[in-house]
């Protein structure tokens, strides 16, 4: 046994969480110090434009591929590089902050591939629906969708929590009530996309996907089907 002296005051962020943190700011990175000229000469001022073009998400593109029956893994990947690609700084700036404290919360639960199938599968279903549902010819973009699966699964650890004290369980969606609430009081004062659509559908998808990927959620899926 560890003595308490010898354990540190910080809890250290669990690896897979670290990993998606880290390629978020180094592709944010190369493409802030392309646009301020430090780093790629002149041309590297287009590089955000130029990612954006061939790595987010496009409606236009995934109908393209549902009508031709075509699926070119450089149009299919961008399911998932979106996820690391933003706007500008700020946007990378926040979705990393969301991302280091919502992955952290839940990879000290979840195990890491857990942690990661929920941001990468909830980004990929968020940008599906997104696609589906409003067919904007607006680029998707951004970690948001995968970080909402993330609150996906915290809410579902408090959901649990709560269920298993006997409170209220409706206060588990307290956070995502926020969240939304303030992203469609932004939306209406500044305008924007609805890219909002895509996050509630990650966090929809994340909640949902705890259910089984959660510590012996799947055993209990399988004995409550057998009792049935």
């Amino acid at each position: 046994m560890s003595h308490p002296d010898d354990q540190s005051p910080i809890n250290p962020l669990p690896p897979v969480v670290t990993a998606l943190f880290l390629i978020l700011a180094g592709v944010e990175a190369v493409l802030w110090l392309g646009s301020q000229g430090i780093v790629g000469g002149p041309t590297a001022v287009g590089w955000r434009l130029e990612a954006i073009q061939r790595y987010a998400f496009s409606a236009e593109i995934f109908d393209w591929m549902m009508t031709t029956g075509n699926w070119p893994l450089e149009h299919v990947v961008r399911f998932v590089s979106y996820l690391f690609v933003h706007g500008n700084f700020t946007h990378a700036l926040f979705g990393g902050v969301l991302l280091l404290a919502m992955g952290k919360m839940v990879g000290e639960v979840f195990s890491g591939w857990a942690t990661l199938a929920i941001f990468v599968i909830s980004g990929s279903v968020g940008a599906l629906g997104y696609a589906v549902i409003l067919g904007s010819a607006v680029p998707l973009l951004g970690s948001y969708p995968g970080v909402y699966g993330l609150i996906g699964a915290f809410t579902f650890l408090m959901w649990t929590r709560l269920g298993a004290v006997g409170a209220p369980q409706a206060r588990a969606f307290s956070l995502i009530g926020m969240l939304v609430a303030i992203q469609l009081v932004f939306g209406l004062i500044f305008g924007g996309a609805p890219d909002w659509v895509a996050d509630v559908i990650g966090f929809g998808a994340g909640f949902t996907m705890s259910f089984a990927l959660t510590p012996g959620g799947w055993q209990r899926i399988v004995e409550k089907i057998r009792r049935q």
